[in-house]
């Protein structure tokens, strides 16, 4: 839509995760640094939560693509799973075949044997799962027998869980105290500051094939921080839209009366912001 006109190959703010538009901003370069050490560590269950748009999903792709060949990924981007359906899910990503008529046991007794076969093919089993929050209390005690499963020395399958703060509030059930206490590693993402907004639009657009001037105005920029408070999609939604206003008015940039036209529509961002501030 816009693209030719301010000089961009592709929209550079689109919603769709994209690790080539990975940001190495301080809070998720940290947590990247975390898991990739701490899944060396082999040593069970890791943990990284995060409030709706801070980029876990991103975070998740990122952590897949860095880990080593030696490395069989499990990846469940959907975890409303019933226990067998937890373990026929992570038979399926790990390529095992179960039979038709199976009980729980079996497939558990046959996902052992798997998960042995690999370790001694010197292979590390890593199983992500993303909106961790909405996993059923049964299936997470299913999940914690799984990580039951080790050699002398290391577990045969470590887990990471992605989650929205409401993870937090279910592992704090007496009941999971269990699997809490195998959490051996652990990572909150924060929002970005004012600065952390700005380097991640530049980022975004010399990504997308920018390389003129100055495309966001420092206002537009300041209110953009200030209306999506540092929320990584909430500012991809709200720069596209403003890229759209300016587009529409023939605009060379995006000015901050383009972000307020966006932010106006967007019930999500915070509204009011309107002081008399250089475009």
């Amino acid at each position: 839509m816009y693209e030719t006109h301010f000089g961009l190959q592709e929209a550079p703010f689109s919603l769709t995760p994209n690790t080539r538009y990975f940001q190495h901003s301080k809070t998720h370069w940290e947590a990247l640094k975390l898991l990739l050490v701490s899944l060396q560590q082999r040593e069970g269950f890791i943990k990284v939560s995060g409030e709706v748009g801070t980029g876990k999903t991103m975070l998740c792709r990122m952590l897949l693509n860095g880990l080593s060949k030696k490395t069989v990924t499990a990846y469940l981007p959907n975890p409303q799973l019933t226990p067998e359906g937890l373990f026929s899910a992570l038979a399926d990503e790990l390529g095992l075949t179960l039979p038709e008529a199976t009980n729980t046991h079996r497939t558990l007794s046959l996902l052992t044997q798997h998960l042995i076969e690999l370790a001694g093919q010197n292979k590390t089993v890593v199983l992500v799962i993303d909106e961790a929050q909405a996993m059923p209390e049964e299936t997470l005690e299913a999940l914690r027998l799984l990580t039951n499963l080790e050699t002398e020395s290391y577990k045969l399958l470590q887990v990471v869980l992605f989650g929205q703060p409401e993870l937090d509030e279910v592992l704090n059930r007496p009941s999971l105290r269990q699997l809490k206490q195998r959490i051996c590693f652990q990572y909150r993402l924060q929002e970005l500051d004012r600065k952390g907004v700005a380097d991640y639009i530049h980022h975004r657009l010399h990504q997308a094939g920018h390389n003129g001037g100055q495309l966001f105005s420092p206002g537009a920029i300041r209110l953009l921080a200030s209306a999506s408070e540092g929320t990584p999609r909430l500012i991809n939604i709200l720069a596209h839209k403003s890229l759209i206003a300016a587009y529409g008015m023939g605009a060379p940039g995006v000015s901050r009366r383009h972000v307020r036209l966006a932010v106006k529509d967007t019930d999500s961002a915070r509204q009011g912001l309107w002081s008399r501030r250089p475009a």
